[in-house]
């Protein structure tokens, strides 16, 4: 008889410790998720690569809803013809206000959010930079359209459009590196893009959870060779 009860004493014990928990548990599952608040200025919660693009998130609506002028949209011939090479920052295409200034607020005016230029009559680039205001560090006037020599270098060509994308129907991958190019917003959203890669979705600013880098034009680029070497003795 004392073992019947102890065993029934056991049984009851459980049940009441599985009702205790099975209540501390529901009542947990009803509370909203503890998410911690931590200051942006102390701790960056995302990857330092796409950091642009979530920074200036906030425009991303109004690009979408920006009227384009075709009149004076830019094209992707005139966006690489702007550079010394494929990959190199853009040349400063106008007369600079102040030879000696290195950028700054002066060159941030236009290139900070865009905009349509009455002076020179087009839709200012939008930096994806901005917080480098040492412009002319890397950007230089353009002076002269013969400023470089024929070489024998290997020429990096620019990528097309349409011939990246890993499978047929896929989002095309990006083709180019991501350094100093975080806001993808800058070059491919607004009325300042070029035409060709202007994308069509700028609200979805996650960009790189559907478009991966490729590393597929660094590969094509074939060995160095000299073409000028004469093999008479």
């Amino acid at each position: 008889m004392k073992k019947r009860l102890g065993i029934i004493s056991l049984f009851v014990l459980l049940f009441i410790a599985f009702i205790i928990i099975w209540n501390f548990s529901y009542q947990t599952g009803k509370e909203e998720a503890y998410i911690p608040i931590i200051e942006e200025s102390q701790y960056k919660t995302y990857i330092p690569s796409e950091r642009g693009v979530f920074e200036r998130s906030e425009f991303a609506l109004e690009y979408a809803n920006m009227p384009v002028d075709k009149n004076h949209q830019r094209t992707l011939d005139s966006y690489y013809d702007n550079r010394a090479y494929h990959g190199a920052p853009p040349s400063i295409p106008h007369a600079i206000k102040d030879e000696k200034n290195l950028g700054g607020n002066t060159c941030l005016q236009c290139h900070q959010n865009g905009g349509f230029v009455e002076k020179f009559n087009a839709y200012a680039p939008v930096t994806p930079h901005p917080e480098m205001i040492n412009c002319r560090q890397c950007h230089v006037a353009q002076n002269s359209n013969t400023l470089f020599k024929p070489s024998n270098l290997a020429k990096v060509h620019a990528p097309k459009v349409g011939v990246n994308n890993a499978l047929i129907g896929t989002p095309p991958m990006i083709p180019h590196q991501i350094q100093m190019r975080e806001n993808c917003l800058s070059c491919h959203a607004g009325p300042a893009a070029p035409e060709e890669i202007r994308v069509t979705h700028p609200e979805r600013i996650n960009c790189r959870q559907c478009h991966v880098p490729t590393d597929r034009v660094v590969r094509e680029i074939k060995p160095f060779t000299r073409t000028n070497s004469s093999n008479d003795e």
